[in-house]
């Protein structure tokens, strides 16, 4: 499989001027199954996304810009999806994790990057914090690697039996990126591979070729996925950064002359129409102003001035497209919209579902993320006297 080409003017976004010249390694060539779900681990759904996703995403909010990923021969979808990615840079995994490091490394090292930050993709719950750390250390360091300071007893065991304990002054628990100076470490691995060995992590393999490396503060939630319990407290962590936005809207629309009306997209057939300069789909314009209100972009009339005519008698579907088309270039995802609607008539329960459809597929979300209701105001206000129909409506956005 060959590699995908480096972007010609790649750009990065962190203040360390040492990011242009770096670049991360991220291992995913491995088959991971004994973290359950019958696929590898780095494939499996974790928070709305993959576990490769989040990964790949920590980086990029520090600041590298590119990044190597070492994948498996046979994960010929996984190569098609990632090789359009300018950012990516791919090659195939050897038979060991050091022999799919070493690949990494000499695709890099084609690329003429100086530094390299080798990571485990199961490791989704990585900060900025730590790879920014990393990358500092490198400046007066040939290595760097993040770790914890062992707290806890340490014991030997047999047969589920105590056996004896161990001290546990100066160990550490070893963490990724770990990084180093592209050219030691690329020697270290040919050296490594010349003798036919093998190690654990490419600390070892910078230890064996007389690379000191510096250990710099870890982080207690860069867990590594590793048994199947560990998504769930992935999720946990995940979940407390995530960007979370609530919108609400909320829209009237008199009725006046007409033989239907038109509601979530939908034609209802009634004695009377809705009035409005567009086709005053009183829901949809609830829902839009709902997300433009999660993103703090004003309403309709902000986007789309009722004093332009190009908009009279508009279909509102434009309106909601524009809206979800705004909020993922924001870089934010649909979580779910919920609108009600309020009115004597016409009834709107039979015709829930299709409203349901139409918005799930202007939203381009699953129709499991939509809810459409209806209520009556007992009669009373203007919605009571059958003058108007009213709509509220709540979005929810993620950052993705």
């Amino acid at each position: 499989m060959p590699s995908a080409p480096l972007p010609t003017a790649p750009v990065s976004t962190a203040a360390d001027p040492a990011s242009h010249q770096t670049a991360a390694l991220i291992v995913a060539a491995g088959k991971g199954l004994r973290a359950g779900g019958g696929l590898a681990k780095q494939w499996r759904p974790l928070m709305g996304r993959r576990v490769i996703d989040w990964t790949i995403d920590a980086f990029l909010r520090a600041g590298v810009q590119r990044i190597a990923l070492v994948l498996a021969a046979e994960d010929t979808d996984h190569w098609q999806e990632f090789a359009s990615r300018a950012e990516l840079l791919l090659t195939t995994g050897g038979d060991t994790r050091a022999q799919s490091v070493a690949n990494g490394v000499e695709l890099l090292n084609q690329h003429g990057l100086h530094r390299v930050l080798i990571h485990d993709a199961a490791r989704p719950c990585v900060s900025p914090r730590v790879i920014r750390d990393v990358m500092a250390a490198l400046d007066n360091h040939p290595a760097a690697a993040p770790a914890l300071a062992v707290t806890d007893a340490l014991w030997r065991g047999d047969g589920g039996t105590v056996t004896g304990t161990e001290n546990r002054d100066g160990l550490f628990a070893a963490q990724t990126p770990q990084g180093f100076h592209l050219p030691q470490i690329r020697a270290a691995h040919q050296q490594l591979a010349a003798s036919g060995g093998d190690a654990a992590d490419d600390v070892a393999v910078a230890r064996a070729a007389g690379i000191d490396v510096a250990i710099i503060p870890g982080d207690p939630d860069n867990i590594k996925i590793t048994r199947p319990e560990d998504f769930d407290r992935a999720a946990r962590i995940l979940g407390g950064d995530m960007d979370v936005r609530l919108g609400n809207g909320y829209d009237v629309h008199r009725f006046g002359p007409g033989d239907e009306v038109v509601l979530c997209g939908v034609p209802v057939a009634h004695d009377r129409g809705l009035q409005g300069h567009s086709d005053a789909d009183v829901g949809l314009h609830a829902i839009t102003d709902a997300l433009y209100g999660a993103l703090a972009e004003g309403d309709i009339g902000r986007h789309f001035p009722p004093s332009d005519p190009q908009w009279k008698g508009a279909a509102s579907d434009i309106f909601l497209r524009h809206a979800a088309d705004l909020t993922r270039s924001k870089g934010y995802q649909i979580s779910n919209v919920d609108c009600t609607l309020v009115c004597e008539f016409p009834k709107i329960t039979p015709h829930a579902p299709a409203m349901r459809a139409a918005v799930a597929e202007i939203l381009s979300i699953d129709i499991s993320r939509v809810s459409i209701k209806a209520t009556t105001s007992e009669r009373l206000g203007f919605t009571g006297r059958g003058e108007g129909i009213a709509a509220l409506a709540t979005a929810c956005v993620v950052k993705s």
